[in-house]
């Protein structure tokens, strides 16, 4: 029986949960709303590789969870989660801190998991957070200074090597940007741009394998091939070890090793562990839920994301997922509150959208038409945008993104890209691209006034009162 004295408490602040709280707060709910997230800030997850080269700022894709709720009436918890206890409507926390609540939301996302791979852990590098996707940039660019320093070719070629493991959508997006970023960065200290080595490993022979998109593998394979420097396939590559310079592997019943300065790691991921404790049935850690989002024994918890799984309407662990959940969610606890029966998430899946390298990607609009090159790169840029978790802030990010891809991007990457005259879009393809974006992906049929909030409906207003800054 619910307490009215009770939150709801949101475990896990990533798009289902972030989105839960903003959009109960944004619907005037009556009872105090507590989001619980170890870490200080959001990590928008399908930008970090804009972080990682720098196309965006932190400010933009990693700002903190107080500037993003500012105004709400969402308390906000920094703290680490020990336990879980269903009977007793209870979290406890690293602080010593425990909570009571009348409704749990559990969208503690997934952790990366290395397989029990020796070694992985310990020197490989993941690219979940703003944080990993900081820590990476480092450490390729102290790579590549390394490099140049040295005139042993061997040692060279090793700090020049970057191994990749896994070729699902974020191996490819990873190895797309790489392989056109860092050859800019080497160029730039003086190197020779030709000697950058980026190799995606894999088990198999398919990339995307088992993956939403995977009927972008041909645009997929073919961009990693069409990139300032090629990107190398090793497949059929069981990798059996990781060391701090390279990566051993079997491959046709034989022991290999591919010597690397630096390996990413990409190859999967788990839920989180305290999920699999709770008594109740979970598929893989992923908690079986019905078609409302709520745990069959105990209804007042919600689940979403990575941590939910309803095996009549089966979803992919993405993003658009996530955040459509996440608003439904908060739509059905507004209802349990009054006394009104849930309802039925209804997911509406808008497409898919990959980035293949700097200023390039393929926006697969409702799995019909491939949108790819630099008007994909600013429909998936525009899409995401639009998305971000405050108004405020969207529009923030938003004016800052147009302004650089209007009139301020470096045209050196583009120039080296594409080795021919560097392309500036104009207003025009910007306002076309944008209004494509529009309706793409995360939206739900009929947007409620908090999605309406959410997007930025001012963008044909700033177009208006655009104008190339003076020469």
């Amino acid at each position: 029986m619910q307490q009215a004295s009770h939150p709801a408490v949101i475990l896990g602040g990533g798009f289902a949960g972030l989105f839960t709280a903003l959009h109960l707060s944004q619907q005037n709910y009556s009872h105090p709303i507590i989001l619980i997230e170890q870490r200080d800030r959001f990590s928008f997850k399908p930008l970090l590789y804009e972080l990682l080269s720098g196309e965006l700022h932190s400010e933009q894709v990693y700002p903190r969870y107080r500037e993003l709720l500012a105004g709400s009436n969402v308390n906000f918890v920094q703290d680490t989660l020990l336990s879980i206890d269903l009977h007793r409507q209870q979290v406890r926390l690293a602080s010593g801190r425990n909570f009571n609540y009348s409704n749990l939301v559990l969208a503690l996302g997934s952790k990366t998991t290395y397989f029990n791979t020796p070694g992985a852990a310990e020197c490989a590098m993941p690219l979940t957070s703003g944080e990993q996707a900081i820590a990476l940039r480092k450490h390729l660019r102290h790579r590549l200074h390394q490099a140049i320093q040295t005139q042993d070719i061997a040692r060279r070629r090793l700090l020049l090597t970057v191994a990749i493991i896994g070729a699902g959508p974020a191996g490819i997006e990873l190895a797309c940007t790489l392989a056109d970023l860092l050859p800019i960065w080497y160029d730039e200290l003086g190197g020779d741009a030709g000697e950058v080595r980026v190799v995606l490993v894999n088990r198999s022979r398919e990339i995307l394998k088992g993956d939403v998109n995977s009927h972008l593998r041909c645009t997929a394979q073919r961009a990693l091939k069409n990139r300032v420097i090629p990107v190398d396939f090793l497949f059929d590559a069981a990798v059996t070890q990781i060391t701090t310079n390279g990566v051993e592997y079997k491959q046709n019943e034989q022991t290999k090793v591919l010597p690397a300065g630096t390996i990413a790691w990409t190859a999967g991921t788990a839920p989180h562990p305290l999920l699999m404790e709770l008594p109740v049935p979970n598929n893989r850690g992923r908690l079986l839920v019905t078609p409302t989002l709520q745990l069959p024994d105990f209804p007042e918890v919600l689940a979403a994301g990575d941590c939910a799984a309803d095996s009549d309407n089966p979803q992919p662990p993405t993003a658009q997922v996530a955040y459509q959940q996440g608003i439904a969610i908060a739509q059905n606890l507004k209802r349990m509150r009054e006394g009104r029966p849930s309802i039925p998430v209804e997911i509406q899946m808008r497409g898919t959208l990959m980035k293949l390298g700097l200023n390039e990607s393929v926006a697969n609009l409702f799995n019909k038409v491939q949108i790819k090159g630099q008007a994909g790169h600013l429909i998936r840029e525009a899409t995401y945008l639009q998305l971000l978790p405050n108004s405020t802030h969207n529009r923030k990010v938003t004016t800052e993104w147009l302004t650089e891809e209007l009139f301020q991007r470096d045209r050196s990457i583009t120039h080296m890209q594409l080795g021919q005259t560097p392309f500036l879009p104009g207003i025009a393809t910007t306002a076309a691209a944008l209004i494509l974006a529009t309706p793409l992906v995360w939206r739900a049929a009929q947007p409620t006034q908090f999605q309406q909030n959410l997007s930025w409906s001012g963008i044909p207003t700033l177009l208006n009162h655009l104008t190339p800054p003076s020469r």
